[in-house]
Protein backbone atom coordinates (compact mmCIF):
# COMPACT_ATOMS: atom_id res chain seq x y z
CA UNK A 1 0.00 0.00 0.00
CA UNK A 2 1.24 3.33 -0.82
CA UNK A 3 -1.25 6.57 -0.63
CA UNK A 4 0.10 9.67 -2.06
CA UNK A 5 -1.08 12.73 -0.44
CA UNK A 6 -2.62 14.00 -3.78
CA UNK A 7 -2.66 12.50 -7.20
CA UNK A 8 -3.59 15.28 -10.31
CA UNK A 9 -6.78 13.60 -11.62
CA UNK A 10 -7.71 13.37 -15.88
CA UNK A 11 -10.70 12.96 -17.11
CA UNK A 12 -9.62 11.87 -20.89
CA UNK A 13 -10.43 15.17 -22.69
CA UNK A 14 -7.74 17.34 -21.49
CA UNK A 15 -5.28 16.48 -24.40
CA UNK A 16 -8.26 16.22 -26.98
CA UNK A 17 -8.95 19.61 -26.09
CA UNK A 18 -5.66 20.80 -25.96
CA UNK A 19 -5.25 19.48 -29.26
CA UNK A 20 -8.56 21.58 -30.64
CA UNK A 21 -6.96 24.94 -29.33
CA UNK A 22 -3.53 24.19 -30.87
CA UNK A 23 -5.03 23.57 -33.95
CA UNK A 24 -7.53 26.20 -33.69
CA UNK A 25 -5.13 28.70 -34.40
CA UNK A 26 -4.93 30.61 -31.34
CA UNK A 27 -3.49 29.58 -27.77
CA UNK A 28 -2.93 33.03 -26.56
CA UNK A 29 -5.74 33.49 -24.30
CA UNK A 30 -9.00 34.80 -24.79
CA UNK A 31 -9.94 32.27 -26.90
CA UNK A 32 -12.63 29.16 -27.52
CA UNK A 33 -11.56 27.27 -24.55
CA UNK A 34 -11.44 30.48 -22.36
CA UNK A 35 -15.13 31.73 -23.46
CA UNK A 36 -16.58 28.05 -22.44
CA UNK A 37 -15.00 28.58 -19.18
CA UNK A 38 -15.86 32.25 -18.37
CA UNK A 39 -19.90 30.81 -19.60
CA UNK A 40 -19.52 28.00 -17.25
CA UNK A 41 -19.08 29.60 -14.37
CA UNK A 42 -21.70 32.99 -15.33
CA UNK A 43 -24.68 30.38 -15.81
CA UNK A 44 -23.71 27.83 -13.01
CA UNK A 45 -23.11 30.44 -10.78
CA UNK A 46 -24.45 33.31 -11.04
CA UNK A 47 -21.30 35.51 -11.13
CA UNK A 48 -21.75 38.92 -13.03
CA UNK A 49 -18.09 38.37 -14.38
CA UNK A 50 -15.56 35.63 -14.60
CA UNK A 51 -11.63 36.20 -16.10
CA UNK A 52 -9.60 33.42 -15.79
CA UNK A 53 -6.35 34.01 -14.39
CA UNK A 54 -2.95 32.22 -14.19
CA UNK A 55 -3.31 31.87 -10.47
CA UNK A 56 -5.68 32.48 -7.54
CA UNK A 57 -2.72 34.38 -6.54
CA UNK A 58 -3.12 36.77 -9.41
CA UNK A 59 -6.68 36.66 -8.92
CA UNK A 60 -5.74 38.17 -5.34
CA UNK A 61 -3.33 40.58 -7.02
CA UNK A 62 -6.23 41.94 -9.62
CA UNK A 63 -8.99 42.46 -6.43
CA UNK A 64 -6.13 44.52 -4.62
CA UNK A 65 -5.71 46.96 -7.75
CA UNK A 66 -9.61 47.06 -7.98
CA UNK A 67 -9.49 48.16 -4.58
CA UNK A 68 -7.12 50.72 -5.00
CA UNK A 69 -5.41 49.59 -2.20
CA UNK A 70 -2.16 51.50 -1.08
CA UNK A 71 0.57 52.65 1.53
CA UNK A 72 -1.79 53.52 5.08
CA UNK A 73 -4.55 50.86 4.04
CA UNK A 74 -5.92 48.54 6.51
CA UNK A 75 -6.74 44.70 5.15
CA UNK A 76 -8.27 42.40 7.56
CA UNK A 77 -7.86 38.22 7.02
CA UNK A 78 -7.54 35.16 8.63
CA UNK A 79 -3.67 34.39 10.23
CA UNK A 80 -4.55 31.15 9.16
CA UNK A 81 -4.26 30.96 5.86
CA UNK A 82 -2.16 30.64 2.62
CA UNK A 83 0.44 33.38 1.98
CA UNK A 84 -1.14 34.74 -1.45
CA UNK A 85 -4.22 35.82 0.61
CA UNK A 86 -2.71 38.83 2.27
CA UNK A 87 0.29 38.73 0.18
CA UNK A 88 -1.63 40.48 -2.58
CA UNK A 89 -2.41 43.23 -0.43
CA UNK A 90 0.76 44.08 1.18
CA UNK A 91 1.97 44.17 -2.69
CA UNK A 92 0.04 47.58 -2.80
CA UNK A 93 1.34 48.91 0.59
CA UNK A 94 -1.59 47.62 2.96
CA UNK A 95 -0.89 46.83 6.58
CA UNK A 96 -2.92 43.58 7.39
CA UNK A 97 -5.01 43.07 10.39
CA UNK A 98 -4.95 39.34 11.09
CA UNK A 99 -7.94 37.62 12.88
CA UNK A 100 -8.32 34.22 14.63
CA UNK A 101 -9.60 31.49 13.60
CA UNK A 102 -12.79 29.71 15.33
CA UNK A 103 -12.76 26.76 17.95
CA UNK A 104 -14.96 25.08 15.66
CA UNK A 105 -13.13 25.14 11.97
CA UNK A 106 -10.18 27.15 10.98
CA UNK A 107 -12.78 30.00 9.15
CA UNK A 108 -11.92 33.27 10.61
CA UNK A 109 -14.37 34.12 14.00
CA UNK A 110 -16.55 36.53 12.41
CA UNK A 111 -17.79 37.68 15.77
CA UNK A 112 -14.63 39.39 16.67
CA UNK A 113 -14.50 41.02 13.36
CA UNK A 114 -15.71 44.19 14.16
CA UNK A 115 -13.15 45.22 16.71
CA UNK A 116 -10.97 45.29 14.46
CA UNK A 117 -11.73 47.82 12.00
CA UNK A 118 -10.72 51.03 11.92
CA UNK A 119 -11.34 54.20 9.74
CA UNK A 120 -8.38 52.83 7.75
CA UNK A 121 -9.92 49.75 7.03
CA UNK A 122 -10.58 49.14 3.08
CA UNK A 123 -11.22 45.12 2.45
CA UNK A 124 -12.10 42.08 4.60
CA UNK A 125 -10.81 39.16 3.10
CA UNK A 126 -12.76 35.81 4.66
CA UNK A 127 -10.90 32.81 3.44
CA UNK A 128 -13.43 29.21 2.86
CA UNK A 129 -11.01 26.97 4.43
CA UNK A 130 -11.49 23.64 3.05
CA UNK A 131 -14.55 24.60 0.84
CA UNK A 132 -16.65 25.59 4.29
CA UNK A 133 -18.40 28.73 4.27
CA UNK A 134 -17.40 31.79 6.46
CA UNK A 135 -20.96 33.19 8.09
CA UNK A 136 -21.57 35.66 5.21
CA UNK A 137 -24.39 37.72 6.30
CA UNK A 138 -22.22 39.20 8.92
CA UNK A 139 -19.42 39.84 6.95
CA UNK A 140 -21.02 41.37 4.26
CA UNK A 141 -23.72 43.57 7.01
CA UNK A 142 -19.96 44.66 8.02
CA UNK A 143 -19.11 45.78 5.00
CA UNK A 144 -22.50 47.78 4.02
CA UNK A 145 -22.18 49.21 7.60
CA UNK A 146 -18.34 50.26 7.59
CA UNK A 147 -18.40 51.06 3.35
CA UNK A 148 -15.64 47.81 3.10
CA UNK A 149 -15.21 45.73 0.34
CA UNK A 150 -15.61 42.09 0.92
CA UNK A 151 -13.32 40.02 -1.51
CA UNK A 152 -13.72 36.07 -0.77
CA UNK A 153 -10.57 33.83 -1.26
CA UNK A 154 -12.65 30.67 -2.48
CA UNK A 155 -9.06 28.95 -3.49
CA UNK A 156 -10.54 25.87 -1.78
CA UNK A 157 -14.54 26.33 -2.05
CA UNK A 158 -15.40 25.78 -6.17
CA UNK A 159 -19.41 24.31 -5.96
CA UNK A 160 -20.07 25.18 -2.13
CA UNK A 161 -22.61 27.13 -0.87
CA UNK A 162 -23.73 29.42 1.91
CA UNK A 163 -27.42 29.35 2.57
CA UNK A 164 -27.79 28.02 -1.10
CA UNK A 165 -25.70 30.90 -3.02
CA UNK A 166 -22.40 30.11 -4.36
CA UNK A 167 -19.61 30.86 -2.63
CA UNK A 168 -17.47 33.60 -4.51
CA UNK A 169 -20.87 35.14 -5.76
CA UNK A 170 -21.11 36.82 -2.65
CA UNK A 171 -18.58 39.33 -2.12
CA UNK A 172 -17.53 42.19 -4.78
CA UNK A 173 -14.96 39.73 -5.71
CA UNK A 174 -13.89 36.25 -5.12
CA UNK A 175 -10.91 34.40 -6.25
CA UNK A 176 -10.12 30.58 -7.02
CA UNK A 177 -7.85 28.48 -7.49
CA UNK A 178 -7.19 25.75 -9.90
CA UNK A 179 -3.64 24.13 -8.85
CA UNK A 180 -3.46 20.71 -9.11
CA UNK A 181 -4.10 20.12 -5.36
CA UNK A 182 -7.98 21.41 -5.73
CA UNK A 183 -11.11 19.75 -6.84
CA UNK A 184 -11.14 20.93 -10.21
CA UNK A 185 -7.46 21.39 -11.43
CA UNK A 186 -5.59 22.94 -14.83
CA UNK A 187 -1.86 22.33 -13.18
CA UNK A 188 -1.76 26.04 -12.31
CA UNK A 189 -4.66 28.38 -12.62
CA UNK A 190 -7.08 30.61 -11.28
CA UNK A 191 -10.50 32.84 -11.53
CA UNK A 192 -11.01 36.39 -10.34
CA UNK A 193 -15.43 36.25 -10.04
CA UNK A 194 -16.72 39.66 -9.84
CA UNK A 195 -20.33 40.48 -8.73
CA UNK A 196 -20.27 44.16 -8.45
CA UNK A 197 -20.69 45.34 -11.87
CA UNK A 198 -18.50 48.59 -10.51
CA UNK A 199 -15.58 47.12 -11.20
CA UNK A 200 -15.66 44.87 -14.44
CA UNK A 201 -14.73 47.32 -17.07
CA UNK A 202 -11.59 48.30 -15.52
CA UNK A 203 -11.00 44.46 -14.85
CA UNK A 204 -10.70 43.74 -18.00
CA UNK A 205 -8.12 45.93 -18.79
CA UNK A 206 -5.87 45.45 -15.32
CA UNK A 207 -5.87 41.80 -16.82
CA UNK A 208 -4.50 42.65 -20.17
CA UNK A 209 -1.52 44.49 -19.30
CA UNK A 210 -3.05 47.94 -18.60
CA UNK A 211 -4.59 48.14 -22.29
CA UNK A 212 -8.39 48.09 -23.38
CA UNK A 213 -7.56 45.41 -25.54
CA UNK A 214 -10.56 43.47 -24.48
CA UNK A 215 -12.78 46.35 -25.67
CA UNK A 216 -11.17 46.04 -29.11
CA UNK A 217 -11.64 42.99 -30.26
CA UNK A 218 -15.38 43.48 -28.97
CA UNK A 219 -14.97 46.56 -31.50
CA UNK A 220 -15.93 49.16 -28.78
CA UNK A 221 -12.41 51.17 -29.67
CA UNK A 222 -10.86 51.13 -32.92
CA UNK A 223 -7.63 50.89 -31.48
CA UNK A 224 -6.31 50.23 -28.01
CA UNK A 225 -3.48 51.34 -25.79
CA UNK A 226 -2.72 52.06 -22.17
CA UNK A 227 -5.14 52.75 -20.01
CA UNK A 228 -4.10 51.91 -16.54
CA UNK A 229 -1.69 49.87 -14.34
CA UNK A 230 -1.81 46.19 -14.84
CA UNK A 231 -0.02 43.39 -15.90
CA UNK A 232 -0.56 39.99 -17.75
CA UNK A 233 -3.10 38.09 -15.91
CA UNK A 234 -4.64 35.39 -18.46
CA UNK A 235 -3.65 32.55 -19.15
CA UNK A 236 -3.28 30.79 -22.77
CA UNK A 237 -5.55 28.66 -24.41
CA UNK A 238 -3.48 25.41 -23.30
CA UNK A 239 -4.84 26.11 -19.90
CA UNK A 240 -8.26 26.70 -20.43
CA UNK A 241 -8.84 24.15 -22.71
CA UNK A 242 -7.48 21.75 -19.56
CA UNK A 243 -9.58 23.56 -17.34
CA UNK A 244 -12.71 22.91 -19.42
CA UNK A 245 -12.43 19.20 -19.49
CA UNK A 246 -12.59 19.04 -16.11
CA UNK A 247 -15.49 21.57 -15.54
CA UNK A 248 -17.36 19.32 -18.05
CA UNK A 249 -17.01 16.65 -15.38
CA UNK A 250 -17.76 18.45 -11.78
CA UNK A 251 -20.62 16.62 -11.08
CA UNK A 252 -18.47 13.56 -10.97
CA UNK A 253 -15.61 14.55 -9.48
CA UNK A 254 -17.57 16.24 -6.52
CA UNK A 255 -19.87 13.12 -5.58
CA UNK A 256 -16.79 10.59 -5.75
CA UNK A 257 -15.14 13.08 -3.86
CA UNK A 258 -18.00 13.38 -1.18
CA UNK A 259 -18.01 9.93 -0.80
CA UNK A 260 -14.51 9.61 0.66
CA UNK A 261 -15.03 12.66 2.42
CA UNK A 262 -17.82 10.87 4.09
CA UNK A 263 -16.06 7.47 4.49
CA UNK A 264 -13.14 9.16 6.34
CA UNK A 265 -15.78 11.09 8.71
CA UNK A 266 -17.31 7.56 9.35
CA UNK A 267 -14.40 5.85 10.15
CA UNK A 268 -12.68 8.47 12.08
CA UNK A 269 -15.82 9.52 13.92
CA UNK A 270 -15.39 6.64 17.14
CA UNK A 271 -11.93 8.66 17.63
CA UNK A 272 -13.84 12.32 17.92
CA UNK A 273 -16.00 10.45 20.88
CA UNK A 274 -13.13 9.08 22.60
CA UNK A 275 -11.11 12.51 22.83
CA UNK A 276 -8.67 11.94 20.51
CA UNK A 277 -9.07 14.58 17.77
CA UNK A 278 -11.17 17.30 16.27
CA UNK A 279 -13.23 16.71 12.85
CA UNK A 280 -14.16 19.23 10.71
CA UNK A 281 -17.08 21.38 11.06
CA UNK A 282 -19.71 22.02 8.45
CA UNK A 283 -22.14 24.80 9.79
CA UNK A 284 -26.04 24.18 8.91
CA UNK A 285 -25.33 27.56 6.84
CA UNK A 286 -22.56 25.54 4.94
CA UNK A 287 -22.18 22.92 2.21
CA UNK A 288 -19.03 20.53 2.05
CA UNK A 289 -17.46 20.07 -1.53
CA UNK A 290 -15.32 17.76 0.13
CA UNK A 291 -12.32 19.67 -0.94
CA UNK A 292 -10.52 18.38 1.83
CA UNK A 293 -10.26 16.06 4.83
CA UNK A 294 -8.48 17.15 8.02
CA UNK A 295 -8.03 16.48 11.61
CA UNK A 296 -7.02 18.30 14.73
CA UNK A 297 -4.92 16.53 16.94
CA UNK A 298 -4.44 17.57 20.72
CA UNK A 299 -0.98 19.05 20.20
CA UNK A 300 1.91 19.36 18.09
CA UNK A 301 4.19 16.14 19.48
CA UNK A 302 1.01 13.98 18.51
CA UNK A 303 0.59 15.32 15.41
CA UNK A 304 4.76 14.92 14.36
CA UNK A 305 4.02 11.21 15.55
CA UNK A 306 1.23 10.85 13.97
CA UNK A 307 2.37 11.83 10.57
CA UNK A 308 5.81 9.48 11.41
CA UNK A 309 3.46 6.13 12.37
CA UNK A 310 1.35 6.72 8.91
CA UNK A 311 4.28 7.52 6.45
CA UNK A 312 6.11 4.25 7.89
CA UNK A 313 3.33 2.60 6.35
CA UNK A 314 3.45 4.53 3.12
CA UNK A 315 0.20 6.94 3.62
CA UNK A 316 1.36 10.68 3.05
CA UNK A 317 -0.45 12.86 5.56
CA UNK A 318 0.59 17.20 5.15
CA UNK A 319 -0.06 19.94 7.46
CA UNK A 320 0.16 23.73 6.11
CA UNK A 321 -0.23 27.12 6.99
CA UNK A 322 1.85 28.50 9.40
CA UNK A 323 0.12 31.60 11.29
CA UNK A 324 0.81 34.51 9.10
CA UNK A 325 1.71 36.92 12.10
CA UNK A 326 4.22 34.42 13.50
CA UNK A 327 5.65 34.34 10.13
CA UNK A 328 9.57 35.65 9.80
CA UNK A 329 8.46 38.22 7.43
CA UNK A 330 5.21 39.63 8.98
CA UNK A 331 6.46 38.94 13.12
CA UNK A 332 7.75 42.17 13.55
CA UNK A 333 5.39 44.31 11.57
CA UNK A 334 2.46 42.54 13.58
CA UNK A 335 1.43 44.81 16.44
CA UNK A 336 -1.96 42.56 17.24
CA UNK A 337 -2.92 40.48 19.93
CA UNK A 338 -2.42 36.60 20.72
CA UNK A 339 -4.42 34.32 17.86
CA UNK A 340 -5.06 31.16 20.13
CA UNK A 341 -6.75 28.89 17.43
CA UNK A 342 -4.55 29.87 14.32
CA UNK A 343 -1.84 28.97 16.44
CA UNK A 344 -3.67 25.60 17.48
CA UNK A 345 -4.20 24.64 13.80
CA UNK A 346 -0.63 25.75 12.73
CA UNK A 347 0.34 23.27 15.39
CA UNK A 348 -2.47 20.49 15.40
CA UNK A 349 -4.09 20.37 11.84
CA UNK A 350 -3.49 17.43 9.44
CA UNK A 351 -4.30 16.83 5.81
CA UNK A 352 -5.09 13.43 4.85
CA UNK A 353 -5.00 12.37 1.20
CA UNK A 354 -7.46 13.43 -0.26
CA UNK A 355 -7.99 12.65 -4.42
CA UNK A 356 -10.45 11.25 -7.35
CA UNK A 357 -8.85 7.97 -7.96
CA UNK A 358 -8.34 7.03 -3.89
CA UNK A 359 -10.90 4.62 -3.19
CA UNK A 360 -13.36 3.75 0.14
CA UNK A 361 -11.22 0.62 0.78
CA UNK A 362 -8.27 2.68 1.04
CA UNK A 363 -9.67 5.59 3.40
CA UNK A 364 -11.33 2.64 5.57
CA UNK A 365 -7.37 1.31 5.66
CA UNK A 366 -6.30 4.71 6.73
CA UNK A 367 -8.65 5.30 9.21
CA UNK A 368 -8.02 1.63 10.69
CA UNK A 369 -3.98 2.88 10.91
CA UNK A 370 -5.23 6.15 12.70
CA UNK A 371 -7.32 4.30 15.42
CA UNK A 372 -4.54 1.88 15.55
CA UNK A 373 -1.93 4.58 16.28
CA UNK A 374 -4.28 6.04 18.84
CA UNK A 375 -5.02 2.49 20.41
CA UNK A 376 -1.60 1.01 20.51
CA UNK A 377 -0.62 -0.19 23.99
Amino acid sequence: MNIPFNKPFLTGKETHYIYQAVHSGKISGDGMFTKKCHSFFEERFGFKKALLTTSCTDALEMAAILLNIKEGDQVIAPSYTFVSTVNAFVLRGAEMIFADSNDRNPNMDVAKIESLITPRTKAIIPVHYAGIACDMDILLGLGKKHNIAIVEDAAQAIDSYYKGAALGGLGAMAAFSFHETKNIISGEGGLLAINDARYISRAEIIREKGTNRSSFFRGEVDKYGWVDIGSSFLPSEIIAAFLYAQLENLDAIQTKRKQLWAAYHSGLTPLLEEGHLQLPYVPEYATNNAHMYYIVLNNLKLRTELIEYLKARNIHTVFHYLSLHKSPFYEKKYTGGALKQADRYTDCLLRLPMYYELDESQVQDICREITGFFHQV
